[in-house]
């Protein structure tokens, strides 16, 4: 039996300051196969060489139109893939560079930052056409038989377990019956929650903190990053795992086992 593919998300709320933080020698340490980022908050030509193209990695780079920093994605690979795709090939979403497809030849992995609603509510509409327009994009993939994978912060944690205070943010977005509802539609349609598929009833295990608030300290935290998975995989799903005493963040890397094939 071949040995187990080692998958990582991570927000990093920005890669440079990330790589101050260490980076670098983590994603060394964790020997991971691929590692799929958000929230890079840079351009390629502005991260300095051994960040740009780690050694042992196939680096890609998806940044925002948007300059001074903000969303962005990446994609730090072992194995080459067969086919790199930025985006979704809708303009209105793509300009946020939130979004890398990698097909590999067992499985294909789609890494996104999912559009946060803001705190006034005014980008759920967006976020909401956007989930729609990335569920369609997995479905056609899966459609012309792809095994899909998808995985980064979702921006929504699913049910009550996934967050520390549930009764208390019913109202904010994040925790909002529509964008909650998405992720039942994710379920229905046959995509697994990796890490719920290991540890369903498992409380406590969160991927965000606020920092102002110093909520690490307390676990007062959201699972707002996720991997998925097509049921068709879930005979070579070995394992989930969130990574929460990983620092340089206010997110925490989340992370599955999966057999090559």
């Amino acid at each position: 039996m071949s040995s187990p593919l080692t998958l990582i998300s991570w927000n990093v709320n920005g890669i440079r300051a990330a790589c101050r933080k260490g980076f670098l020698g983590w994603l060394a340490q964790s020997a991971a196969d691929i590692v799929c980022l958000q929230e890079t908050r840079a351009e390629e030509a502005q991260l300095a060489p051994e960040l740009a193209a780690p050694a042992g990695y196939h680096a890609f780079w998806n940044s925002s139109k948007r300059k001074r920093g903000y969303s962005g994605t990446g994609l730090l690979t072992r194995i080459k893939p067969l086919e790199v795709q930025f985006g979704l090939g809708i303009a209105g979403f793509d300009q946020e560079g939130r979004t890398i497809i990698a097909r590999y030849p067992n499985f294909t992995l789609l890494n996104c930052y999912f559009p946060n609603g803001s705190r006034n509510h005014s980008r759920v509409p967006f976020k909401l056409a956007f989930y729609n327009a990335f569920l369609e994009t997995c479905e056609s993939l899966r459609a012309a038989g792809q095994n899909i994978i998808f995985c980064g912060d979702v921006n929504t944690a699913h049910r009550e377990i996934d967050l520390a205070n549930p009764a208390a943010n019913q109202r904010t977005t994040g925790f909002l019956p529509e964008e909650r509802a998405w992720l039942d539609r994710v379920l229905a349609a046959g995509y697994l929650d990796t890490f719920r598929h290991f540890y369903a009833d498992e409380p406590g295990r969160y991927t965000w903190w606020s920092v102002p608030a110093r909520a690490r300290e307390r676990n007062i935290g959201w699972r707002l990053d996720y991997f998925f998975a097509a049921v068709e995989l879930q005979s070579r799903l070995v394992d989930a795992f969130i990574l929460a005493g990983v620092p340089g963040s206010d997110h925490c890397p989340a992370g599955l086992k999966l057999l090559p094939d």
